[in-house]
């Protein structure tokens, strides 16, 4: 019996042995040290850049107030600043233009165009540069904005998908998830983590849970109009 229960025991060392031998990884067997410090999607990381939106409005010397054109312009800077914007808009005027009265009436109508767009004053960082001299110096309107900056996946043409010699990762497994995410999100500074969550809607919450308590449907109601309505003609 004593010698049978050393036998299994040998055999049992020996399976051991042989499944960790299948399970390393690398033509060398080792696990490769990037296992150890994250997953796939830690390896494909999404890099983020700030960088800076400008709009030139011009002031023709010869006007009295801004063309409509320039107004459509700003129109849509600001719009664009509302959402993807961060930090304060600058706003920064010529000095010593040819026709200054024209400067202060531009700058008063974007400030006011400003306002309709639903930014408080205190978000506008007002400034003056040099005209040096031009008749058609412009109001600068920036903000900052920031993009996400994907991953460079490598080709999938470069990948010997048919070499299972070792139980490694693709060097492709991940990149695509994270071009992807990189591609969709709606504000890029989020990768930063320095957004607050905003509260969550307890009226809809506490409406859910008593639906849910009195067996009621949670699900939002639908109509007939909406796109995504099968059609009542086939039964």
């Amino acid at each position: 019996m004593k010698s049978r229960s050393i036998a299994s025991t040998f055999a049992l060392l020996s399976a051991g042995v042989i499944l960790v031998a299948g399970c390393q990884s690398g033509p060398s067997g080792h696990v490769p040290a990037s296992y150890y410090s994250g997953t796939a999607l830690d390896r494909n990381t999404v890099s983020t850049r700030s960088t800076t939106e400008y709009l030139e409005v011009n002031l023709n010397p010869a006007d009295s107030q801004l063309r409509l054109e320039e107004i459509a312009r700003i129109k849509g800077f600001l719009a664009a600043y509302n959402a993807r914007g961060h930090g304060l808009l600058s706003l920064s005027v010529p000095q010593d233009s040819a026709n200054p009265q024209l400067t202060i009436s531009a700058l008063a109508e974007t400030r006011d165009l400003a306002w309709n767009a639903g930014i408080e004053y205190d978000q506008i960082a007002g400034s003056a540069y040099s005209a040096e001299g031009r008749a058609n110096a412009p109001i600068i309107l920036a903000f900052t904005i920031y993009k996400a900056i994907a991953p460079d996946c490598p080709s999938l043409a470069q990948v010997d998908v048919a070499n299972a010699r070792s139980n490694s990762d693709m060097p492709t497994l991940g990149c695509a998830v994270r071009t992807n995410m990189a591609a969709m999100i709606a504000d890029p500074r989020d990768f930063l983590g320095e957004r607050e969550l905003e509260g969550g809607d307890t009226v809809r919450r506490n409406n859910q849970l008593e639906a849910y308590r009195n067996g009621e449907a949670t699900a939002a109601a639908r109509s007939d109009d909406e796109s995504g309505a099968i059609s009542a003609a086939v039964n």
